[in-house]
């Protein structure tokens, strides 16, 4: 495994973060032990969660897990950089959700309770909140560090205009601030190249791609589909809709040897500005097989040629879009 510093920090994670979205609706307690105590030996780092994960209303049922798990002692929190988040919905009322200074407040103790720790390493912001000034943001983001509950904060989802409006915030307060972001970045999905990216080299943020191989569609879907392997409906019709796109990346992985699943991920690693693309693995076949990712090197041409096949936004803003 190789490791990073997270962003302008000085703190180092793993190349490849440990998703455990999931553990609860695709993997057992049994299981998701299993995974993470695997990760660990193989040099994982870097684990990420969220409080809404699980998908049932106010449970937790993905943090609990990770709580259970840690609580079987064996160094297994300490050994770990823990990332989770706030602003879902957690309850029924309306002060349950989104990032008022009563519901950070109260989110963070109760992921607290769930993860059986004392502090969360990384404690980000799953979207951004329009309704909520920065102000009253950052000072419950202030008062969690001040009590030694959050080591730092991140966010997820965020367009440039935001990192932006939250670091200027965050400065006028004598604040470190937004650390990294967490935003969904593929060779599908790369409109973040617009202008998410140059904002997170400018202010100095790590860079945390979620769902790097398109929620299946760059992990070699055609031939799952030949093999008679299930596929959601959804993913289904977005095959068909890039069929020709699809077969034609699968084909270049083909030619030169590797899996799409691993070049998907050797991508993302080739970009300077890309810290530990999160992979959510439900066995250990996926888990173990991620690795060949980070030894992957590819060539100038194969760049070219995945670059033709999943164009991207044309480049940076202003560039992209002006003479």
């Amino acid at each position: 495994m190789e490791y990073i510093n997270l962003g302008r920090t000085g703190l180092k994670v793993s190349r490849l973060c440990l998703g455990t979205m999931n553990f609860g609706p695709h993997a057992n307690d049994e299981d998701s032990f299993v995974i993470m105590d695997r990760a660990l030996e193989l040099g994982f780092n870097f684990f990420d969660t969220a409080n809404v994960y699980g998908w049932k209303l106010g449970e937790g049922v993905t943090e609990n897990i990770l709580g259970r798990w840690f609580s079987q002692g064996g160094n297994r929190r300490d050994s770990i950089i823990l990332a989770t988040k706030v602003f879902g919905r957690m309850g029924e009322g309306p002060n349950q959700r989104r990032l008022s200074a009563l519901h950070i407040r109260k989110a963070c103790e109760e992921s607290l309770r769930r993860l059986q720790t004392d502090h969360i390493d990384l404690y980000q912001m799953h979207h951004v909140d329009r309704d909520t000034p920065w102000e009253e943001i950052w000072q419950a983001m202030e008062i969690l560090v001040q009590q030694g509950k959050v080591i730092y904060v991140g966010s997820s989802n965020f367009s440039a205009l935001h990192l932006a409006q939250a670091q200027y915030a965050a400065k006028e307060r004598h604040f470190l601030g937004l650390v990294s972001e967490q935003s969904l970045y593929n060779l599908e999905e790369r409109m973040i190249e617009l202008e998410v990216i140059p904002a997170c080299r400018s202010l100095g943020l790590g860079l945390i791609p979620w769902s790097p191989l398109a929620g299946g569609l760059l992990a070699g879907i055609l031939e799952k589909q030949n093999e008679g392997r299930r596929n959601s409906e959804s993913l289904k019709e977005n095959v068909q809709k890039k069929k020709e796109k699809i077969d034609a990346y699968e084909s270049l992985c083909i030619s030169i040897g590797e899996k799409a699943a691993d070049v998907a991920l050797a991508w993302l690693l080739n970009n300077p500005a890309v810290t530990s693309p999160i992979i959510g693995p439900r066995t250990l076949e996926q888990l173990e097989g991620s690795l060949h990712a980070l030894e992957l090197k590819l060539s100038e041409e194969t760049l070219k040629q995945l670059d033709q096949i999943w164009p991207g936004p044309g480049g940076e803003a202003p560039e992209a879009y002006a003479w």
